[in-house]
């Protein structure tokens, strides 16, 4: 969609081609990065654009109504289309900032359900000390009242649009976060909570809101018939299943009794029993996409012999696998991966190593 902007704000341009200045702007534009700073009562937002061949940064600077001033251009004069497309390139810290309150057309601009279709919080973590007793971890009050905030305001502006929500691994949301969350999200369908410590207890009555819920990743849990049966009542359009974590026998079983259309099942980096990979592979007949990259497979031998690493598939889970359409796999010695896998047991350590790792998949649509 062209928009007019020439006679919407004063512009000034510290790169770009003579031939960018015409009476439109084009839709085809690239937005790389937008900043918004205020100081007193100076509010600048810095916007840089890729056109072409050329970069181009726009920085738009207002200052307050002084008793007695005057101001040229003011902060509602701003179109709402180019405040979307602006807005779509901020952080959701960014979005909850001051951003909503400079003046209603930027609340307007703000509450555009362009903005909140995925509502990421990757980027949030808590400040935490892991303790001996449920729910094994101690979270610092600044964390939890920095996390309510934030969701408080989001899940304003969202006016319930939002279909994707992703938490870190190390974000401990509390059984008061859920519940405000999915009151508030009725829309839900992926939902990426790797940190279930203080919330699986009320993780079942969530889901009992959530019917549109067709993908979940999610840490190892021992309830898990209680929560695969509420999903398998609840969401009837659930598909794709991650699980960031151990992966035993007793999970299988829960998935081939309450989920047997499952389309796609994640278990990459994680802890899994040879026969636990023969017994999905016989019993979850619609699984399409299977990835075990850089899992640590451990074969039971019958005792009293000890367990041992599987370092090659064999041509039985091969030949079972083969129906798949995808079958990800990955058990290479020289691979980084894999040896942190085999380091960490089974049981990743994901702070250990590169920032946002953690969020990777083989599987695209499971990664972040």
């Amino acid at each position: 969609m062209a928009i007019n902007f020439e006679n919407i704000i004063e512009l000034k341009l510290d790169t770009v081609s003579s031939s960018f200045f015409s009476s439109s702007f084009p839709s085809h534009l690239i937005l790389s990065t937008a900043c918004f700073q205020e100081s007193g009562q100076n509010q600048t937002l810095t916007v840089s654009f890729f056109s072409g061949l050329s970069f181009v940064m726009l920085q738009w600077s207002f200052r307050e109504m002084e008793e007695g001033g005057t101001v040229t251009r003011r902060w509602e004069e701003m179109d709402i289309d180019i405040l979307v497309k602006i807005f779509q390139s901020l952080t959701v810290l960014e979005l909850t900032s001051g951003i909503v309150h400079v003046c209603s057309a930027w609340r307007l601009a703000a509450c555009d359900p362009w903005l909140w279709k995925t509502l990421d919080l990757s980027m949030l973590e808590s400040n935490f000390i892991k303790i001996p007793l449920e729910p094994y971890v101690y979270v610092h009050g600044h964390s939890d009242k920095t996390l309510a905030r934030i969701l408080k305001i989001s899940l304003s502006l969202s006016r319930g649009n939002i279909t994707s929500l992703f938490f870190h691994f190390s974000l401990y949301v509390s059984e008061d976060h859920l519940t405000y969350t999915a009151q508030r999200c009725p829309r839900l369908r992926r939902l990426v909570l790797p940190a279930w410590n203080r919330v699986e207890t009320v993780m079942i009555k969530a889901i009992d809101l959530w019917k549109d819920l067709e993908s979940l990743t999610m840490p190892s849990i021992v309830n898990s018939p209680r929560l695969v049966q509420a999903i398998a009542t609840n969401c009837r359009n659930f598909s794709e299943l991650k699980i960031m974590g151990p992966f035993d026998i007793y999970f299988a079983s829960s998935l081939v009794t309450y989920l047997p259309t499952l389309k796609v099942l994640s278990l990459r980096c994680s802890k899994l029993y040879k026969d636990t990979l023969i017994f999905i592979l016989d019993n979850l007949r619609c699984l399409d996409v299977l990835n075990i990259s850089h899992c640590l497979l451990i074969q039971i031998p019958p005792p009293p012999a000890p367990g041992r690493i599987v370092r090659r598939l064999d041509k039985t889970i091969l030949e079972k696998a083969s129906r798949l359409r995808k079958f990800l796999t990955c058990m290479r010695d020289t691979c980084i991966m894999c040896q942190r896998t085999r380091n960490d047991e089974g049981l990743m350590r994901w702070y250990k190593y590169e920032k946002g790792l953690w969020k990777e998949d083989e599987v695209r649509s499971l990664a972040l």
